[in-house]
């Protein structure tokens, strides 16, 4: 894929994450390197700072504090090929066969559930609007959603309603996506209103599975969605810090590196 041919978000998160990386961007480089019009990109920087992302300079844009959660819209190109590897592996480990699963929100939840579209033997519990829209038109599929209130920088539905609807269904396997996760840690995310609707899914399910690509391995974050002793197995992949990973498999977490 050229990089004329990046979708919008796709160009948008690139570009965060050389702001994130380097600390600052060049407008002109960017429209050279994207093949697009310096107009575009002044445009793409125009809606980052409208929402606190980025900092415009002349010329450019400069990083601000990055520490806060990037909207989902962004997050689905960042360390995309590590999260479709991840994705491909919990597929692959699913059992075949009748199957409630619990599937939390993220982009690799989500990369996740576009696999299992073609399956007919699913039952889908989600509080993910993004996820139930992929799945909703397979009609092979029983899709349960909870209620809740909608979080925008996740696409997720969080909060006591979608907690109450939660502890009335039970679940073989929840999957859950994370923004961090350690062995000092748990599991984290960014959003205590999010880690509770998370946790409350986990405690419903006889297997946790969490996905996870390298960069978030060994990253402790705000809200503590559960410590480790709830979690089954860990999907992450091949740049994971391996001493985060060997700390993580001593707490009894087995641990499967996609390859």
């Amino acid at each position: 894929m050229t990089q004329s041919s990046l979708r919008r978000a796709d160009r948008v998160s690139a570009i965060l994450e050389r702001v994130s990386r380097e600390g600052s961007v060049d407008a002109a480089v960017l429209a050279e390197e994207f093949e697009v019009s310096p107009a575009t990109i002044r445009r793409d920087l125009q809606v980052l700072e409208e929402q606190r992302l980025v900092s415009r300079t002349h010329g450019g844009a400069v990083a601000v504090d990055m520490a806060y959660e990037l909207p989902v819209r962004y997050r689905t190109g960042q360390h995309r090929e590590e999260k479709v590897r991840v994705a491909q592996c919990a597929a692959g480990l699913l059992p075949h066969g009748q199957l409630t699963l619990g599937l939390s929100g993220g982009t690799t939840t989500l990369l996740l559930a576009r696999l299992l579209a073609v399956r007919v033997d699913l039952t889908v519990v989600t509080n993910a609007l993004n996820i139930a829209s992929e799945l909703v038109l397979r009609p092979r599929i029983k899709l349960i959603m909870t209620g809740g209130v909608s979080r925008t920088q996740s696409y997720e539905l969080v909060g006591p309603i979608a907690e109450e609807a939660l502890r009335g269904l039970n679940m073989e396997i929840a999957v859950i996506g994370v923004d961090g996760i350690s062995a000092r840690g748990g599991l984290t995310t960014h959003d205590d209103a999010e880690a509770h609707t998370n946790r409350a899914m986990l405690r419903q399910a006889d297997k946790v599975i969490v996905v996870a690509d390298g960069s978030k391995v060994g990253r402790v974050c705000l809200a503590q969605i559960s410590p480790l002793d709830s979690v089954t197995t860990l999907i992450t992949d091949r740049s994971a810090d391996l001493d985060q990973v060997e700390a993580i498999r001593r707490t009894g977490t087995a641990v499967v590196v996609a390859g």
